[in-house]
């Protein structure tokens, strides 16, 4: 996760030793803003675990074990967590904040949920995975987020798989025999990375390109009731990239074209930018997040949505199925589906029908 944090602060650059979990801060006065570097690997305690993050790898075996992860609200990882699958699955995440189950194979979807939160997951049935040797990953990467790595014949448990990226050891957070999710070495740098997966049952090659997000101060400087830019620049890619950034202090900072704000680079080669119209509110600490955009994926939007119509109130059975059977018609017309996906997770309470419904349209954006 990259996030952005602002308060009143003077211009000071900090760094830990090197840690697996990366977590980047920038904070600044509302007139400035200024970079902090946090490198993270302890596990949370019981003060920052009252919401965590569960990371599951996005496809699963029916009948297989899988291993899955829990950050807690500080972004480390988070021992003896109780992590609900199911209705009678429970488990408790060890000492490197992971814990392994056995993949139902009776469902399609699984969602897993504990201390405030929830996250899903597709479930391959094992004769998919015949025949597949490549292995697939996003094309441009965050040297600060996690990502996956599909494919097959990876380990259940996370650490039997040795992946490195351009020759530095990366960190494993969960993995399946069909993906692995990963956070680049701290000291990887930007720019074009080569990927090598061993383990006992082989060895796999890929390429990726990591890039680096920051933001300039906001240019004017901020002051309640004005307008102002704030800058996004890439470095690692000269391609133009879609980013989501994320307004998470509506109440201090506001962006003019939406708190959640779809931004396409320009890929102008070292230029390689974008920016986001903002006006400040008040005085006070403000904070948005910013993220690189996965290619959309309307085969596994549609299967959570397929996996959602069961639970969905009787007056919403007939659209989900309905955007369901629209996304494998006309796959590459995703955007109304992906607005009113938007729509209806605001307007319902937290439950595995919201869980499958924000994973539909996670895949569409």
């Amino acid at each position: 996760m990259a996030r952005i944090l602002a308060r009143p602060s003077t211009i000071a650059t900090r760094s830990r030793k090197r840690k697996p979990i990366v977590l980047w801060l920038l904070t600044a006065l509302i007139a400035s803003v200024l970079p902090l570097e946090n490198r993270v690997d302890a596990q949370s305690n019981a003060l920052t675990t009252w919401a965590v993050s569960i990371v599951l790898p996005p496809k699963l075996v029916a009948g297989k074990m899988a291993t899955l992860a829990v950050l807690g609200v500080d972004g480390r990882l988070a021992e003896g967590i109780t992590v609900s699958i199911g209705d009678t699955l429970k488990l408790k995440t060890d000492k490197t904040g992971r814990a392994s189950f056995t993949v139902p194979d009776n469902m399609s979807v699984i969602i897993a949920s504990g201390s405030g939160n929830s996250s899903a997951a597709l479930v391959d049935a094992s004769a998919s995975l015949t025949g597949k040797q490549s292995l697939a990953v996003a094309p441009v990467v965050s040297l600060v987020d996690q990502f996956s790595i599909c494919g097959a014949d990876f380990l259940e448990q996370a650490d039997a798989n040795r992946v490195k990226i351009n020759d530095e050891r990366a960190f494993v957070l969960a993995s399946s025999p069909e993906c692995v999710v990963v956070l680049a070495n701290p000291r990887a740098l930007p720019g074009p990375a080569r990927i090598t997966i061993e383990n006992s049952a082989g060895k796999w090659e890929a390429a990726t390109t990591l890039v680096s997000l920051h933001f300039d101060p906001p240019i004017p400087p901020l002051v309640p009731g004005k307008k102002s830019k704030l800058a996004l620049h890439v470095q690692g890619s000269d391609q133009q990239l879609r980013v989501l950034v994320e307004n998470r202090t509506p109440g201090v900072l506001r962006f003019l074209r939406g708190d959640t704000q779809d931004l396409l680079t320009s890929g102008a080669g070292a230029g390689n930018s974008g920016e986001v119209s903002v006006e400040a509110v008040s005085a006070g600490d403000f904070s948005f997040r910013a993220r690189i955009l996965p290619a959309v994926d309307p085969t596994s939007a549609r299967r959570y949505l397929l996996a959602a119509a069961p639970l969905a109130p009787k007056e919403w059975k007939s659209r989900i199925n309905g955007y369901a059977h629209d996304l494998e018609k006309h796959p590459h017309d995703t955007g109304k589906t992906s607005r009113d996906l938007q729509t209806m997770t605001t307007a319902i309470v937290a439950g595995d029908f919201k869980t499958l419904l924000e994973a539909a349209r996670a895949a569409l954006q």
